[in-house]
């Protein structure tokens, strides 16, 4: 707690501002709105703890968002404050993922929806070769990005193979052939 702060924000508090950066939130920058709420706004951290606890979200596995909002909650109301941090959180992306899938659910029996579904991947697979088509570059080398992608499509797509030994085998590959790629350029 800031050394400034005689008592730490209720739990309420705490779950409110969680709720609010769960339900308002997409995407990245959250760790930048927390802090400009929590260090500058209601000061309820002070700048060191709050950063501590960011590089610690970082290097701990998980999410940095769902760490850093247990590491607050912690720091706040220790144990019970880690579960209201997080349940907070979570819950309004859970009931959205729900609503949708319900949503999902009823409209996947719809036959201009799935055919819809199969025009968005197959544009998706159209993206991802476009992609491929474009870093072929000259030389043999060039060729390597192609030959992967190709090599999923192939498998995942046309034989239907399970897509983790796929990727399990062609992401080292992958990996190879663009450490190879890159040997002949200025390090």
């Amino acid at each position: 707690m800031n050394s400034g702060q005689t008592s730490p924000p209720r739990l309420s508090a705490l779950f409110s501002l969680f709720f609010r950066i769960g339900a308002m939130s997409f995407g990245g920058g959250l760790s930048a709105w927390l802090y400009r709420e929590i260090v500058e706004r209601r000061r309820w951290l002070s700048k060191s703890d709050f950063l501590s606890g960011l590089a610690l979200a970082q290097v701990m596995p998980g999410i940095n968002m769902t760490n850093l909002s247990v590491y607050v909650g912690q720091r706040m109301h220790r144990a019970p404050g880690a579960v209201v941090a997080l349940v907070a959180l979570l819950s309004a992306p859970f009931f959205a993922i729900i609503a949708l899938a319900s949503v999902y659910t009823q409209i996947d029996s719809v036959p201009w929806f799935r055919r819809f579904m199969a025009g968005v991947a197959t544009a998706a697979v159209g993206l991802v070769l476009s992609v491929a088509f474009k870093s072929l570059g000259t030389g043999p080398r060039g060729v390597a990005p192609f030959a992967v992608v190709a090599g999923i499509v192939l498998t995942v797509g046309v034989l239907r193979w399970p897509m983790v030994p796929v990727v399990l085998c062609l992401a080292p590959l992958s990996v190879f052939l663009a450490y190879r790629k890159g040997d002949g350029d200025a390090r």
